[in-house]
């Protein structure tokens, strides 16, 4: 998918996944002369500002999971139960990242019981209420992808030798088979190792991708099992209560108690002197290049922009009324 300007575009980070990535991919012998270690915030600040520069959106939001059990791990206690524990090296920089954030002035949503997947597909749903001419969420989390819409693209910035992906619906279709909410459908029955969404046991991807190109749901494969071969058929019957749970559990919620605010989001509206200090504070000295305009700077830009529109349209009549002259 090509990446074009849009007029009014949003970008919505996934936090926790971009610092995770970014933890893994920098050297943890990245630190400030005074000791402090700052390779997840360095490369999560990079990113964003690559991300800036490549996207050119008006607003960006950032999405964070926030501490304790969600509604998921209510409804099944397996959910995540094996996925270790984040590292003290990583924790340690949690506040940073989110002062780079504030630095940035970029509004940041959290809430409790919801997962920052939960938040992005809300802030999706609502921007596009909202008259977005597009959306991209930025993660490093296929689960986002059930979100894509026309307007609702998904983003996955390049990592190590993986190039960069940019998934809108036919980028997409054209990779799975199916269309993005069937990918719900999809994990129900195959379910999700790296989730621990259990899934259908003995329902591999291949079996359940053919499932959802000829029935479309897992609603509708229930409602059709005579329909199946035996074998299937009774793996289905056997674990139809793990299969609609695991529904659930992959389902992304776009309905989490949050209100944005389009107005407090805009690239430019921060004060980018604050900015400046943190960033030689943390040693980040190559990034201070790379900061988006401020609003100052914008309005400066679009005037001499204007300026020249103007010149040229009034060089371009005088012109023209020369040469009726002759």
């Amino acid at each position: 998918m090509e990446i074009t300007p849009k007029t009014h575009k949003l970008l919505l980070f996934d936090g926790n996944a971009i610092l995770h990535r970014a933890y893994h991919a920098f050297p943890l012998t990245f630190k400030t002369q005074k000791g402090e270690l700052t390779n997840a915030v360095y490369g999560f600040t990079s990113t964003l500002l690559t991300v800036f520069k490549k996207m050119a959106p008006t607003n960006v939001v950032v999405a964070f999971d926030e501490k304790g059990r969600t509604f998921r791990h209510e409804q099944f206690k397996g959910y995540k139960a094996s996925r270790p524990k984040m590292d003290d090296t990583l924790v340690c920089q949690l506040a940073r990242m989110r002062e780079v954030v504030e630095a940035l002035n970029i509004p940041h949503f959290g809430v409790v019981g919801f997962e920052a997947d939960d938040v992005l597909g809300t802030l999706a749903v609502q921007a596009e209420r909202q008259g977005f001419d597009e959306v991209v969420i930025v993660t490093g989390d296929r689960d986002a992808l059930q979100l894509i819409t026309t307007r609702t693209h998904v983003y996955f910035p390049s990592r190590g030798k993986q190039s960069e992906q940019l998934y809108d619906r036919d980028s997409f279709y054209s990779h799975y088979g199916f269309e993005p909410k069937q990918l719900i459908d999809f994990k129900a029955l195959a379910g999700d190792s790296s989730d621990e969404i259990p899934g259908v046991t003995g329902v591999g991807p291949k079996t359940a991708k053919e499932l959802i190109v000829q029935f479309g749901t897992v609603e509708a494969i229930y409602d059709h099992l005579n329909e199946l071969p035996q074998a299937i058929k009774t793996k289905l019957e056997s674990d139809k209560e793990m299969a609609f749970l695991s529904k659930q559990l992959a389902t992304i919620r776009t309905d989490v108690p949050l209100v944005f605010d389009d107005r407090k989001s805009r690239l430019d509206d921060y004060d980018k002197e604050k900015a400046i200090a943190l960033f030689t504070e943390l040693e980040f000295r190559s990034l201070i290049n790379r900061l988006p305009d401020d609003g100052w700077e914008t309005l400066v830009k679009e005037t001499i922009s204007e300026t020249e529109n103007s010149t040229k349209k009034l060089e371009e009549k005088t012109a023209e009324n020369q040469m009726k002259l002759f």
